[in-house]
């Protein structure tokens, strides 16, 4: 009995448990057209300037930007990821996974250094 109401217990839990995501936004000033390709299926979606597409291909998909199947980027489902400049790049993970995106996404832009600021 205790079993089955332990398993029970952790089926409930388990169930209310977010589930992992890709998680895009558009740092650009222009929106763009994203394919998302889950096997067979794809739908299409217009990311404008400043927007997020949250909760898209939770089992993992290709992502293509504007019609060209050369902008294409391989996620597992757990990302964290931005268009800057025309490119995906990898935010970071969701749900604390630790993978890397597929061979075409883009690495973070290095940061800027600091300008000079002579305080006298």
């Amino acid at each position: 009995m205790r079993l089955q109401l332990g398993l029970a217990v952790s089926a409930v839990l388990m169930s209310t448990l977010p589930a992992s995501a890709v998680s895009v936004t558009n740092r650009d000033d222009k929106d763009y057209k994203l394919t998302v390709v889950e096997g067979d299926a794809k739908v299409d979606h217009v990311l404008k300037a400043a927007g997020v597409l949250e909760g898209v291909c939770p089992k993992g998909c290709i992502i293509r930007l504007g019609d060209s199947e050369n902008d294409e980027y391989e996620l597992e489902g757990t990302e964290v990821v931005s268009i800057e400049d025309g490119y995906l790049y990898y935010d970071g993970p969701d749900a604390g996974s630790q993978t890397v995106p597929g061979a075409n996404a883009q690495p973070p832009p290095s940061p800027m250094p600091a300008p000079d600021n002579p305080s006298k």
